[in-house]
């Protein structure tokens, strides 16, 4: 097979002209002949370079809004033709074409379109055929011709040409075929994926998903798990683009529950008022708002002390030094902001394992998508959670009502629950949860051991009664019986919010009733598992 390839003659044709000039001006000194169309020509004419237009090498003009121009014989089969086939050497001899050694090729802008809101017109036009069509043709005949599709690796191919004296070798030439593989493949998601949502297709009969490497991590889940992360070019504010200050390496396990906790967090405006959550293993084991961030991180990690060590802390408002004073006091992997101001960052520096990711801005916890997840021999797809309670969705199903004080923390544990793995059983008082029970195979085991942990931490704090006196409680689904109900009150709960829907509701009810306890139903789930 043969093995390094001197470039002769390189076709660029690029929708972002980021670095062609400088690469171009490259090759030019390697004595490549550059082939190119349209605005590149121009662009690198401008530059003093000698340029031959695609046009030339056609024999056809480009046409219909540059729609077509490099759909042709002499192009394809200059990239596709088997130098060492003697048949695709007579048919390139009797027809005039050439070989093409080197393709720089990157895509109309499409993904950019979309996201800037572009209209069904604009997205249209930036949908490449051509592009598409000679990258998949270079990187078919990576035996003989190498394609390059990001500026990001124009700095990787100057070095190879350094290394070869302008020549590529086969190994390098396969890297740039799967480069380019998947980035049409990428392409063609982005468009398959824009057009289900265009007309509005819930369950295309073919879906696919693409993403581009971040970083390789050191290992998964565990040590003998390899892993890395990818981004899906969403521009969902989070832990995919966030800014790291300092700390080493987020693990895969760091990068999971950050994410956990920077969406649980986003549940509270911060036009609202400040508030925490810290994560430990993707469930929340504290949660609270206050006055101030300093007030809202104490209360979260008073839920559980003990958990709180080395988890993630996320807060939806601007890190302060106070509030960074009270996080160093204990150990935590990561915190997530949408800021910290220069006090905080002081304050951070001197804990030099501490990541701090900042993010500008917190997810829309409303905003639609997509979330999905792998199971064996396929994946399951639905819409991201992002359901909120509406006053029409409350009823009081109960003989007494929730006081104005017990509504609120109703509303707050229920934000809570759906962030809670199933089954999940939330204790909130006075705008802070108080004990968490989370994925247990029984809610009434849940409802038990948040009141033992409320139990501890009330020890722990030297205080007479469990934390969950006079609190409130919400499940992420019914009561199919009433006895988790009566462990709620059991535990000091005074109000109860519930999808309700149980076959035994009327029980329940009675239940509650009987035990003085005000209830609302909302006819809304939050499953987690």
């Amino acid at each position: 097979m043969t093995n390094l390839v001197p470039v002769g003659r390189a076709l660029i044709s690029v929708s972002d002209k980021t670095g062609m000039i400088d690469l171009a001006r490259a090759l030019a000194g390697y004595g490549v002949e550059l082939i190119s169309t349209g605005g590149s020509a121009q662009t690198l004419r401008s530059a003093g370079l000698a340029v031959r237009d695609v046009a030339e090498v056609t024999g056809f003009p480009e046409m219909m809004d540059g729609r077509v121009k490099t759909l042709h014989p002499n192009v394809h089969g200059g990239l596709l033709a088997l130098r060492d086939d003697d048949e695709h050497l007579v048919a390139m001899a009797a027809h005039g074409i050439e070989p093409i050694d080197l393709l720089i090729s990157n895509l109309y802008p499409f993904e950019a379109t979309v996201a800037r809101g572009g209209s069904n017109a604009d997205c249209i036009e930036n949908i490449d055929i051509g592009g598409p069509a000679m990258i998949r043709a270079a990187a078919k005949n990576h035996k003989f011709v190498a394609v390059v599709t990001d500026p990001e690796d124009y700095a990787g191919l100057l070095d190879q040409l350094r290394a070869q004296d302008g020549a590529t070798c086969f190994g390098y030439r396969q890297k740039l075929a799967l480069a380019a593989y998947s980035r049409t493949a990428a392409y063609d998601v982005a468009v398959s994926s824009w057009m289900a949502g265009a007309l509005q297709v819930a369950a295309p009969a073919r879906r696919s998903f693409s993403g581009k490497l971040a970083q390789t991590l050191r290992y998964g889940e565990n040590p003998h798990q390899k892993a890395a992360f990818y981004l899906d070019g969403s521009a969902r504010p989070g832990v995919a683009t966030a800014r790291q200050w300092q700390g080493k390496e987020l693990s895969y396990n760091n990068i999971n529950d950050t994410d956990a906790a920077f969406e649980l967090v986003a549940e509270f405006a911060p036009a609202d008022g400040p508030a925490c959550a810290i994560i430990k293993h993707a469930n929340p084991c504290g949660v609270a708002r206050a006055a101030t961030l300093r007030e809202a991180y104490a209360r979260a990690y008073d839920c559980d002390r003990t958990s709180a060590f080395g988890g993630i802390v996320a807060l939806n408002q601007v890190l302060d030094g106070e509030t960074a004073e009270e996080i160093v006091q204990i150990f935590t992997e990561v915190v997530i902001a949408p800021g910290a101001d220069a006090d905080a960052m002081s304050i951070f520096a001197k804990k030099k394992n501490l990541r701090l990711l900042t993010t500008d801005i917190l997810p829309n916890p409303r905003s639609v998508g997509l979330a999905y997840r792998q199971v064996a021999g396929g994946f399951l797809v639905q819409d991201r959670d992002g359901a909120a309670l509406q006053p029409s969705d409350l009823k009081v199903v109960t003989k007494r009502s929730p006081t104005p004080a017990e509504m609120a923390d109703l509303l707050f544990a229920w934000s809570v629950a759906k962030h809670v793995k199933s089954n999940a059983i939330i204790y909130a008082k006075g705008g802070a949860t108080v004990g968490i029970g989370a994925g247990q195979m029984s809610r009434i085991d849940s409802t038990r051991i948040a009141a033992r942990k409320s139990m501890d931490m009330a020890e722990a704090m030297g205080l007479p009664v469990p934390l969950t006196h006079g609190s409130v409680v919400a499940p992420d689904a019914f009561f199919p019986f009433a006895d988790g109900l009566l462990a709620a009150a059991e535990a000091g709960a005074t109000a109860i919010i519930q999808p309700g829907g149980s076959m035994r509701d009327d029980e329940v009810i009675a239940a509650a009733d009987a035990a003085g306890l005000a209830m609302i139903f909302t006819g809304q789930r939050h499953f987690r598992h």
